[in-house]
Order: structure tokens, then sequence, then C-alpha cells
């Protein structure tokens, strides 16, 4: 048998094993493993489980993770988010639909320094929606824009799905988080758009707040002081070369630090928040070693190179690769975590891209958009059950439906960033 048919044999067996529920991150190393070991031999196949582990844990340049994890954690515990909310709540309260317009401002500028998406959704619901339910709004409108404001964590850096993918494919992280602020942003707008066009066609959704005055405005803008003063440390400092991305990372996290204990933060809080970064960047490692080990394997069995050969073979136009590999991910993020997705994907459609001419850098943030879609796409949409766990009361159903304006600007955001690449690299 050839290592190719080999290697397609090993993946199917991995995606066989992912679908009866086996953690994605072992599949990837069972198969590498095995894959491995078929090919070559099973001697050799050992000594990569181990060196696999031991230097994606001790490299360097995956310490950023936890920094930025920690990070986001200590903004949680410090309740920087409900004063966030309650800030942008000022400037947009009045109108109808303000309180949603507040929610998705406030989960675009904590995921400025919180990096995750489900940890952007799971901390500003918790705020957000009680008084958004108070206030009259629609379930599917409330639910729906946190889960779809949860997604511009995996875009606005510093965002460790940029980072895993600057990584994997030998790309700079620093320039990979550049490219993603106008994209970043650009989502935070388009979402705003989606909300005043859904609260005019359907004014029964929303109810408008109070009224504040001129002064209430200015004052209510120190809530988002913290997170400008991290987030321009830190793209600040890559960007005038004062900082790497892993200086970075450690420089914000102190800095988070310090505005926790200025606001009170406690012995116990601290203790929780260490064990939550544990827990958390234990997960992504355990992936990481999974996808290094099935990276080792591809590289044997030759999957990618056939898969060039056959798509040069087939005279496929650049944009066609384009569709085909986007809607790969859409069907993938309906059953997978964007991490999970990244880690085990992209190894196999980097060099179909690179094949067909595309830049890496704006081809790692067209990749990291579609991913953000399978946030909130059904049947499993992440940050819909993120958001579902909160408000337990609130059917799925509704929390699908509410994301549905959102999910349409994410397509237009993908499209106008295909169209006009200068969106994603202009910065650069």
């Amino acid at each position: 048998m050839s290592a190719q048919l080999i290697g397609f044999v090993c993946v199917a067996g991995m995606l066989g094993m992912i679908a009866l529920r086996m953690p994605i991150a072992l599949g990837m190393a069972i198969t590498g493993f095995v894959g491995f070991g078929w090919i070559v031999a099973f001697d050799p196949a050992i000594s990569i489980m181990e060196s696999g582990a031991f230097e994606t844990i001790s490299n360097y340049d995956f310490s950023p993770i936890p920094m930025f994890i920690f990070m986001g954690v200590l903004a949680s515990k410090a309740r920087m988010s409900a004063e966030l909310f309650h800030g942008a709540k000022t400037l947009f309260g009045a109108w109808r639909g303000g309180m949603a317009l507040a929610a998705v401002t406030s989960c675009g500028i904590f995921s400025a320094i919180s990096g995750s998406s489900l940890a952007t959704a799971a901390s500003m619901s918790k705020v957000a929606l009680p008084e958004m339910k108070k206030q009259g709004y629609a379930d599917s409108l409330a639910t729906g824009t946190l889960a779809a404001g949860g997604t511009l964590g995996i875009m606005i850096p510093p965002s460790i799905a940029l980072l895993l993918y600057g990584l994997l494919t030998e790309q700079s992280v620093g320039d990979m988080f550049i490219a993603g602020i106008i994209p970043g942003f650009l989502g935070l707008l388009l979402y705003m758009i989606a909300i005043a066009i859904t609260v005019k066609i359907f004014p029964r959704l929303a109810t408008p707040g109070e009224s504040t005055t001129f002064k209430q405005k200015i004052t209510g803008l120190k809530g988002l002081v913290p997170f400008a003063g991290i987030f321009t440390l830190i793209i600040g400092g890559i960007y005038g070369g004062f900082f790497t991305p892993t200086e970075a990372a450690s420089v914000g996290a102190f800095g988070a630090l310090i505005i926790a204990l200025y606001r009170g933060m406690n012995w116990k809080d601290f203790i929780d928040a260490v064990g939550e970064t544990l827990v958390v960047s234990t997960m992504i490692f355990f992936m990481v070693i999974g996808a290094e080990i099935f990276s080792v394997f591809l590289a044997v069995s030759q999957i990618s190179n056939s898969l060039v050969n056959t798509v040069t073979d087939m005279n496929l136009s650049p944009i066609m690769i384009l569709m085909c590999i986007l809607f790969l991910y859409i069907v993938l993020g309906m059953v997978m975590d964007s991490i999970a997705m990244l880690l085990l994907t992209v190894p196999v459609v980097y060099p179909l891209a690179m094949a067909a001419g595309f830049d890496p850098i704006w081809f790692g943030i067209v990749t990291v958009i579609t991913v953000e879609l399978g946030l909130i796409t059904p049947p499993i949409g992440m940050n819909v059950f993120v958001i579902n766990s909160v408000a337990k009361d609130v059917r799925i159903t509704s929390i699908f439906k509410g994301v549905i304006p959102f999910v349409l600007s994410d397509i237009v955001r993908l499209a106008l960033i295909i169209i006009f690449p200068v969106l994603a690299l202009g910065l650069l």
C-alpha cells in the first residue's frame, strides 16, 4: 500500500474517531502515531510522540497563549466587563436597539484584550443579558447579539486563532495581529449596522432606553480606558518594534494584573484566575501537541502534495480553490471548535492556498473569518451554546434565529476582504 493511500485511510479513521466523540487532540495524536508507524516504523513513531510533546510545551513561541488567556481572565475577574457595558450603554442606550449596540460594542472592545471568543461571550452575556431582557428586548435579538459579538474575539488582536495560524504556517505573529485590526473592527461596524437594520425592520424586537446627558456619556467612557490602554500597549508595541508578540503578551498580562489589583481583586480571585488559565491553556496545548504529531504524519504520507497535484490537474481557478476551502471550513464549523478546526486543517489546506498564489497573511485572515462563522452556525455553534448556558430559559432555536443578521454581515465582510485584499494587508 502506498504512503498516500495509507494517509487517506488514517485520516478517514481519524474522522470516524472524531464522529464517535473522541477528543480531537487525542484523535490527531493517535492518527499521527499510527500513520507514521505504518509508513515508516513504530520505534521512530514513539520517539516523535515523546519529542513532539516536549518540543511543543518548551517552545518559546507558544508562551503568549497562556499570557493572553490570563489577560482575559483577569479582565473578567476584575469585573471590567460590567463597567465597559455600562459605559457603552450611556452612548447608545437611548436609541431603539441601543442596548444591543452597547452589547456588541462591549464585546468588540473586551475581545481586544481577551483573545478568546468563548471567554468574551461568557463574560459579556452575564453582564448584558439580564439588562437587555429587563429592558424588554426579544430573546432572539438579545442572545443573538451576544453570541455573535463574542465571535469578534477570534479576529480583533490579540487573537489566539491568529497566533496559532502564524505559528503553524511560520508567518510573523506580529504581522497577523496587525492584519487583523481592520477586518476585526470592520466586523464590529457591520454588526452594528446589522442591529440598526434589524430593529428598523422589526421594531418590536427592541425598545429605546433612557437618554443620557453629554456629561454622562463622557463619564461613561472611563470604562473604555483600561481596554484602550492595554490594546494600545500591545499593538503599538508590536507595530512600533518595541516588543515581540511574546513580550507584548507578558506586558499586556502584567498591565491587566495591575488594573485588576487596583480594582480590588482579592487573593481568591487571583488563584481562580490562575487555575482557569491553566485549564484553558492545557486544553489548547494538548490540541497543539496532537496537531504537531499529525503534521509529521502528513509530511511523510505526502497527502498535501497529492492534493496539490490533484487540484493542479483539475485546472481550477484560484477563486474556485478558495471557495472549496471556505466551504470546507463552513461545513466543519458546524460540528467542530474553531481552534481544533485550525489545528486540524491548516497543515492540509495551506499548501493548496500557496500553490494557488494567495498571500499567506491574507489567506490567514480569510480563514479565521470563515472559522468565526462556525461559532454561530447550526447545529453546533459553540458561542450559541455558551449563551444558552447563561440563558437557560431561551431555546437554542431562538438564539440561532437571532444570529442570522450577523451571519449575513460576516458573509459581507468576507466578500469585501476577498474583493479588496488591502483591507487585510493595508497596515503591513
